[in-house]
């Protein structure tokens, strides 16, 4: 396959590689008569500031699954997709408020040690499994499987050399150095990210207007496309299943959001690891903006890919090499890779690394999160109580090593998905619910029992499935159709949260009779006040998406 790679591609790479190694390995060493400890490993120290947490987010954040999966999406769905990443600004605005204050006054290092706190080592230990295993099985292996998709779309690599290499990048520097290299890594990797996903967007949307510039491609594919900037989708969107229109908005996507950045280890962590509780409320602030920018990098790509892709015109001016690869309704994931092929020498090479960062900065944060939780809820909860922080280092190190090769084996098994971040996140959502229901009541209903919580935690998996049932098909034409109501995954997932949280809620009442638990939090006013810059961003980007919505309804 003819990649288009030149000299200066490579040159652009492998710079990037060797400064990345270099600081993650700087970053790593042992600082003079001071060997790491668990807070070092664990959580960078607690010395994090703000603009290296913020960076540090949306590194672990942005992936594969966003670079390629979302571009996807954007290519077989439109700009609808954007709420996830829009949303998610809000999101972490109520995390920063109301979320992130309880968990640094309560000084905790994994969000299963949290449950501990407030319900039972037994739940912990039940949460600490599922997260592990999420982990290793989900996030690491897709993260894995669609990064290698993309070296092979773009640079014809084998996909299980890909997924090799991209494991020994992200382990050289991670593995040894813990959460501190990854995070100050990350505030490097976010710029090749930006920029170089900015110079993707820009030479799609330069192609669209035949060298007529980015704003000028932009009106074109608005106009050729304009389904595709529908942000609320019609019931007669064959889409509709994915993004339930006006119920994005007000049902599912607040589970999926909340979960994911509030009660998610390896994007929480970094927010953990800061200097302070302010300073990790500016880190906050600043992902939720870069969070705006996001979808003009990763979306409207796709969108030109699908506008291209449509057009004979367009499409005969990329010659025989645009035939090569290209996406379809079935095969939407190689929209972003496709483009890349199309970029000048040098920025091609930009883009490759944009990627490349968003892969191994995800990865390396995987790695970190799930040795964190292992080691410290796992393996000193059970195997070593005593163990001292060489063991603990030493322990996280290996269940790293271990995670990252269970992940290599198993991410070729993901060949053949479409739309992979729709997979993603459907399949995230079958746990999800359950979980958030657990730790809304756990942190701001005084009543919730432990009890309750471990039932609503087994209830909510069958409550899952059940609505899962409909969409699948397997209930269609029986008698059995009206029990089983097909419903968009997003909605499933905002009644199975409601209908966990009433079981819950009914048992706690049960067992102690009304009154509030042993284990409950103490809450005060004072926790949750804010600075006049945590209020005066939040209610700027809150009219920003107030506009982007009113705009692209």
């Amino acid at each position: 396959m003819n990649t288009g790679f030149e000299t200066l591609d490579y040159v652009v790479f492998v710079c990037y590689a060797i400064l990345i190694l270099s600081v993650g390995l700087w970053m790593s060493r042992d600082k003079k008569g001071h060997q790491k400890n668990a807070e070092d490993y664990f959580l960078a120290s607690k010395s994090l500031p703000w603009w290296a947490i913020g960076t540090s987010l949306i590194a672990a954040n942005i992936s594969a699954e966003q670079f390629i999966g979302m571009s996807g999406s954007g290519f077989a769905v439109g700009l609808a997709i954007s709420s996830y990443e829009w949303m998610a600004a809000i999101t972490l605005i109520i995390v920063g408020k109301y979320f992130l204050p309880i968990f640094i006054e309560k000084g905790i290092y994994t969000i299963p040690e949290f449950v501990e706190k407030r319900f039972s080592t037994n739940l912990k230990t039940i949460l600490a499994v599922f997260w592990v295993a999420l982990y290793v099985f989900v996030n690491i292996t897709s993260v894995l499987y669609l990064g290698a998709l993309a070296m092979n779309t773009v640079m014809g690599v084998d996909m299980m050399w890909a997924i090799i290499g991209l494991s020994l990048f992200a382990a050289a520097y991670s593995l040894y150095g813990g959460l501190a290299s990854i995070a100050w890594t990350d505030s490097i990797q976010v710029v090749f990210l930006v920029f170089g996903g900015l110079a993707t967007t820009y030479l799609a949307l330069n192609t669209v207007s035949n060298g007529q510039g980015m704003m000028e491609g932009l009106g074109i594919i608005y106009d050729k496309a304009p389904t595709k900037f529908s942000m609320i989708l019609e019931e007669s969107n064959p889409e509709y299943l994915n993004l339930p229109g006006i119920g994005v908005l007000i049902g599912g996507l607040w589970v999926a959001n909340l979960y994911y950045w509030g009660f998610n280890q390896y994007i929480i962590q970094r927010a953990l690891a800061a200097k302070s509780l302010k300073e990790a409320q500016k880190g906050i602030l600043l992902a939720a903006f870069l969070k705006l920018l996001i979808p003009f990098i990763v979306v409207i790509p796709g969108i030109a890919a699908y506008v291209i892709v449509n057009d004979p015109e367009m499409l005969a001016r990329l010659g025989m090499e645009g035939l090569t690869n290209i996406p379809s309704d079935g095969a939407a994931d190689k929209a972003y890779p496709w483009l890349i092929q199309f970029l000048p020498t040098g920025l091609k090479g930009l883009a490759f690394v944009a990627l490349t960062a968003a892969i191994v900065s995800s990865l390396a944060s995987m790695l970190n999160s799930t040795s964190t939780i292992f080691t410290m809820d796992i393996y000193k909860q059970y195997i070593n109580k005593n163990a001292d922080d060489k063991a603990t280092v030493r322990v996280g190190r290996m269940t790293s090593a271990v995670a990252l090769v269970i992940g290599a084996i198993v991410a070729p098994m993901l060949g053949g998905i479409n739309q992979a971040f729709q997979f993603i996140q459907e399949y995230t959502g079958v746990v999800s619910p359950g979980i958030l229901a657990i730790f809304l009541l756990g942190l701001f209903w005084k009543k919730t029992t432990n009890k309750a919580a471990i039932w609503g935690a087994l209830f909510s998996i069958p409550i899952a499935m059940f609505f899962k049932v409909g969409p699948k098909g397997w209930a269609n034409g029986t008698a059995l159709e009206s029990i089983f109501p097909s419903l968009p995954f997003l909605d499933q997932m905002g009644y199975t949260t409601l209908l966990t949280m009433a079981i819950i809620a009914l048992l706690s009442w049960n067992q102690n009779k009304g009154l509030d638990d042993d284990k409950a939090f103490e809450l005060r006013n004072e926790t949750f006040k804010t600075n006049a810059v945590f209020n005066i961003s939040a209610f700027a980007i809150m009219i920003v998406l107030v506009f982007l919505y009113a705009f692209f309804w």
